[in-house]
């Protein structure tokens, strides 16, 4: 077990499956207390229990981001059971609709934004209130290339929702990190590209149906656009995630820091 993040308290959104749960192992192998908060009993309890054989403390709320109350609710229950939160991460997410912006459903152009932005949105707010007082704390965004890519912010094909909420974690990340510095608060972004797991197949799989092609054919094509020539890893996340939580990054604030394995945009 190592000592980076020795005695903090940290929240992890969607921290019970994917990268969250990658993110939350690497968390509690650095010292750190680990606060589970998504939606998904199953994967809540299963990840609690993962976390409690390494030795790591947790502790589970079930927690629906898009729900204000239950955000009201999550900090009190965290200070509560610990006394502080020094780091939340806000992971959760989804891949959102996958379809050209004229057939695009408002409900489900919405339920992107309530969950990719205007959660991690509500999770800073409640947690600011307790971490401005104490000036000290340090807010993690999960972000995407497909909101930026290395050059800068780019679109995505098919992708407008996922796209645009992204883009605008960007934009609450660097000002939140104006809004906070004077107390002592970090906020940054970690933006990936395509991460292997279960969501990245299913946006391959969604989009080879869209664009009449095979899996196989989309897989190809999306990887010709990556100078590794593979997806990221979820562990290699997190190992980024761990150094923006600790005291080594204590000078980086109102950053996207990108780990994509070179991606690199070419929609032709």
């Amino acid at each position: 077990m190592g000592t980076r993040l020795k005695d903090r308290v940290a929240i992890i959104t969607g921290g019970a499956s994917g990268i969250g749960k990658a993110i939350a192992k690497g968390f509690a192998q650095e010292g750190a207390t680990v606060v589970l908060a998504a939606r998904t009993l199953a994967n809540l309890e299963k990840t609690t229990e993962e976390l409690k054989a390494m030795g790591g403390k947790v502790l589970a709320v079930p927690t629906d981001i898009t729900v204000e109350q239950q955000v009201i609710d999550l900090v009190p229950k965290v200070v509560n059971a610990f006394g502080k939160i020094d780091i939340l991460v806000n992971n959760s997410g989804i891949g959102g609709p996958v379809c050209n912006v004229v057939d695009m459903k408002l409900d489900e152009w919405s339920y992107s934004f309530a969950v990719d932005l205007t959660g991690s949105m509500l999770c800073a707010r409640e947690v600011l209130k307790h971490m401005i007082p104490r000036k000290s704390g340090n807010i993690i965004n999960i972000g995407a290339e497909g909101g930026r890519s290395g050059d800068g912010r780019s679109g995505y094909p098919t992708r407008a929702a996922y796209c645009c909420a992204k883009m605008g974690v960007i934009g609450l990340t660097e000002t939140l990190a104006q809004e906070v510095g004077e107390y002592g608060i970090r906020v940054n972004c970690l933006s990936a590209a395509a991460v292997r797991g279960e969501r990245f197949m299913w946006v391959m799989t969604t989009r080879a149906k869209t664009t009449g092609t095979t899996v196989e054919e989309t897989l190809a094509r999306e990887m010709a656009n990556y100078s590794l020539k593979r997806p990221a890893e979820e562990y290699e996340l997190a190992n980024t995630c761990v150094f923006l939580a600790s005291d080594e990054a204590s000078a980086i604030t109102g950053q996207t820091i990108v780990a994509h394995c070179g991606h690199h945009a070419s929609f032709k």
